[in-house]
């Protein structure tokens, strides 16, 4: 599992130099997720990635990240507005769709829904061998998955770990990742 943070992913870690980039950075954070995942693919491990995670996976794949996703100017807020509590914080939601075949869809049920959006950095460019789940109604990628370079992955832009005993649809996507830790398909 790698999870979410309040560190975002230095810009060099996926080909930007670029020294006015927003953090804050944990560059112990990146190179410890990136040995985790190197390691867990290749024993054919599963790995589910939340938020930063799903970052950190996109990144591992030889994709990109954009840093805009908070930013006022943006029609399509990807996070709640500064000096929020942290309960408003992560109540910030806008819907997904879901991708027709995808194992997400499959599991939920349900072609769009409802998530909590708590993020800086997004997909900018998609990593190779990774497939999208869902998408934000702005086109931007919020779930992907892969079974092509050993262990399943799943990662989800989102926070289901926040409440889940209040969404369904947390608890049906932690029970998609234990049927695939107990030897199931994606």
């Amino acid at each position: 599992l790698l999870t979410g943070s309040p560190s975002n992913m230095q810009p060099h870690r996926y080909g930007e130099d670029i020294d006015d980039a927003p953090g804050p950075f944990d560059p112990n954070r990146d190179e410890m997720a990136m040995a985790l995942a190197d390691v867990m693919l290749k024993a054919g491990k599963p790995v589910f990635g939340i938020c930063r995670g799903f970052q950190e996976l996109n990144v591992h794949f030889g994709g990109t990240l954009r840093r805009d996703m908070a930013d006022p100017a943006r029609a399509f807020q990807h996070h709640s507005p500064d000096g929020v509590s942290f309960d408003a914080m992560f109540a910030h939601e806008h819907d997904v769709r879901l991708e027709e075949g995808g194992a997400i869809l499959a599991a939920i049920g349900q072609a769009e829904i409802k998530v909590n959006s708590v993020h800086y950095q997004g997909v900018d460019k998609l990593g190779a061998d990774l497939l999208v789940e869902a998408r934000a109604l702005d086109g931007v990628v919020e779930a992907f998955s892969s079974t092509a370079r050993g262990g399943p992955v799943l990662a989800v832009q989102w926070h289901p770990e926040w409440k889940p005993e209040a969404n369904e649809n947390s608890r049906k996507l932690f029970g998609l990742m234990g049927r695939v830790l107990r030897g199931g398909a994606l």
